[in-house]
């Protein structure tokens, strides 16, 4: 009997779309040995020369000029792309896309950006025969993710259904599932072993996250944390922005035995589990893996747009705080080192969480609805 296939699309405009489909893809497969998948960003597989310039030119705009990123997301943000960006993406896609399903003949496509799902909506109006699924990957609906051909949307939260509803998106086709985390995120490592592993101490620990590309932002607050170097660890994760991780080793201030400062790294889930406080960019991703673990948040510099959606959602729900004084550092580092209150409050978080997001439930969801 032939085994069900999954292709999931994404694209590399930050790292938290293909997290989550590489994540669902891990998911499905531990749920079901059985089924394959594959896991494609669309420019860089069909453009190896111009995808990865564009998404470098990207990540500039995002660091450089946010405020311009997040008016380009407001001004759209009830509009589907419109034709001309349609029939561009079909001129550069078309041909290359519909060979690369041809060839692989999946089941079922699940799209984690909005640019292959228009891709993908396009070959199904052109006689494209394959259910197609949009996982939403932050706690908004952006019109951009929009498409009639979608078969089935796959959301954070019933606030996001609420929008996709709005939208004039009948409520048959959106599944409230949550956002996928890799299974490794589904469980609670051994603390003394990670510990072990990193070099790590047995104290308070804050792990300070910049995302996949590492933007950490505001130098001087966290020149400002490492003043509770003595009583609180921290651990920097600089992603893929090496310069920065230079610049932090280069500096005396972070030049300490309780300070880590790490690269990029596959091995958050188990950072997060000898953690007791999470400060971190708001990406729908990270926030969805903090969320997993139960661990408190502060958000720093959201992008305009969907990371401040993101803020709002988990600071509205109790799960995190806007870090913007050294006031707010000095609260939270402070807390941290009381056993009890760190401990009721993480119990508190936990079960706030248990009522709210199953890791599990997307893959499972999938599963449940393939063809």
């Amino acid at each position: 009997m032939r085994k069900k296939r999954v292709l999931l699309l994404s694209e590399g405009f930050g790292s938290g779309h293909t997290q989550a489909a590489y994540a669902l893809a891990v998911g499905l497969r531990q749920l079901s040995p059985g089924i394959q998948t594959r896991v494609i960003e669309l420019g860089k597989f069909l453009n190896p020369v111009v995808g990865p310039w564009i998404m470098s030119a990207y990540r500039k705009t995002v660091s450089k000029q946010p405020k311009l990123v997040g008016m380009m997301y407001r001004t759209q943000y009830h509009k589907s792309l419109n034709r001309f960006a349609q029939l561009a993406l079909h001129r550069i896609f078309y041909t290359q896309t519909s060979q690369v399903i041809s060839q692989l003949k999946p089941d079922l496509i699940i799209c984690t950006h909005p640019v292959p799902n228009a891709v993908v909506a396009r070959l199904k109006r052109l006689g494209l025969d394959v259910p197609l699924y949009t996982l939403i990957t932050d706690y908004d609906a952006h019109g951009t993710w929009i498409s009639p051909e979608v078969n089935k949307y796959l959301v954070s939260t019933p606030v996001v259904k609420k929008k996709l509803l709005a939208h004039g998106i009948p409520s048959s086709r959106i599944e409230v599932t949550g956002i996928p985390v890799h299974p490794d995120f589904w469980t609670t490592h051994d603390k003394s072993e990670i510990q072990l592993q990193f070099n790590l101490k047995q104290m308070p620990t804050v792990m300070i996250m910049g995302g996949g590309w590492g933007l950490l932002g505001d130098d001087n607050l966290f020149e400002y944390m490492t003043r509770w170097r003595d009583s609180v660890q921290m651990i920097f994760c600089t992603g893929s922005n090496e310069k920065a991780r230079e610049s932090m080793l280069a500096n005396p201030k972070f030049q300490h035995p309780n300070i880590k400062v790490l690269g990029y790294t596959n091995e958050v889930s188990k950072l997060m589990d000898v953690s007791d406080l999470l400060i971190t960019k708001p990406g729908g991703m990270t926030c969805t893996e903090g969320l997993s673990k139960g661990i408190p948040m502060l958000f720093y510099e959201p992008i305009p747009g969907q990371e401040e959606e993101n803020m709002d959602y988990f600071i509205s729900n109790g799960f995190g705080e806007m870090l913007l004084t050294e006031e707010t550092v000095d609260k939270w580092f402070s807390l941290i080192q009381e056993p009890y209150a760190a401990t009721q409050f993480r119990r508190a978080l936990l079960s706030k969480r248990n009522q709210q997001y199953n890791p599990t439930q997307c893959s499972r969801a999938v599963l449940q609805m393939m063809p």
